[in-house]
């Protein structure tokens, strides 16, 4: 059996976590639940940068996993950006949510993770959001003069241009879209649950069957075949009788 060379649990227990980090963060917390087996906590958009140094210098989530992006188009503040921590020590995770809109950027964490260089573009690039203090602040995802952010969800499925290769120019080219076929129509709804109106397809169950064919008529009997007249056999032919001899005359010479 292997020997664990560090102290790190196998698996952390979220018991007393939320309290611990809500005293550490203070004023800057919004909220902190636990969802799914783990700890989330919206803190102040104007204090992320301070809340995650403390949680990555006194509570030990050295590495940031992650930065991705949610959209809510009904709220005010319609983003949300998720950052994923993770703590090698203690073998635990936590997610720390802000709240942004977009035109109120978010503040850059840069200087505390260089990697969230990379994963600010990628929000930026996917949902719009501005991080104040990125120096770099590029689309990474999306093609050299991609207009809109395809992650929102009001920007169309199908984009607003499509590319193709150009034989006539000798280069690839940008067109408006043009489908084939119009989108249809899909509704999620499962139809094992029953749905309020008839699915497609099933206005054959809800019509009749037809009257099945009524019987063949049984065929004409054939007519008889006549049978030829028999020919009589031609009556055979009697032989000639013998001729008698002559009777000899009386008295007449031998």
């Amino acid at each position: 059996m292997s020997v664990v060379l560090h102290s790190a649990p196998r698996f952390a227990s979220n018991e007393g976590v939320i309290d611990a980090l809500s005293a550490t963060l203070g004023a800057r917390l919004i909220a902190a639940h636990e969802a799914h087996g783990e700890v989330v906590l919206t803190v102040e958009r104007a204090a992320i940068a301070d809340a995650l140094e403390l949680l990555r210098d006194q509570h030990e989530y050295q590495q940031l996993m992650e930065i991705a992006g949610v959209d809510y188009p009904d709220r005010a503040e319609r983003f949300e950006v998720v950052y994923m921590l993770l703590s090698l020590t203690r073998n635990h995770r936590v997610l720390v949510k802000v709240n942004a809109a977009e035109d109120t950027p978010v503040p850059t964490v840069t200087h505390l993770w260089p990697v969230a260089g990379w994963l600010e573009r990628e929000v930026f690039d996917m949902y719009g959001v501005i991080f104040d203090g990125n120096t770099d602040l590029r689309r990474i995802l999306t093609d050299y003069g991609f207009e809109g952010h395809p992650f929102r969800k009001d920007f169309p499925l199908t984009g607003y241009v499509e590319l193709r290769y150009s034989e006539e120019d000798k280069r690839v080219v940008y067109e408006p879209v043009k489908l084939a076929q119009d989108l249809r129509s899909f509704d999620f709804m499962s139809p094992w649950e029953g749905a309020d109106y008839v699915l497609p397809g099933d206005e054959k169950a809800a019509t009749p069957p037809p009257p099945p064919p009524a019987p063949a008529p049984a065929p004409a009997p054939a007519p008889e075949a006549k049978k030829p007249a028999s020919k009589k056999a031609p009556a055979a032919k009697k032989a000639p009788a013998a001729k008698k001899p002559a009777a000899k005359a009386k008295g007449g010479k031998a």
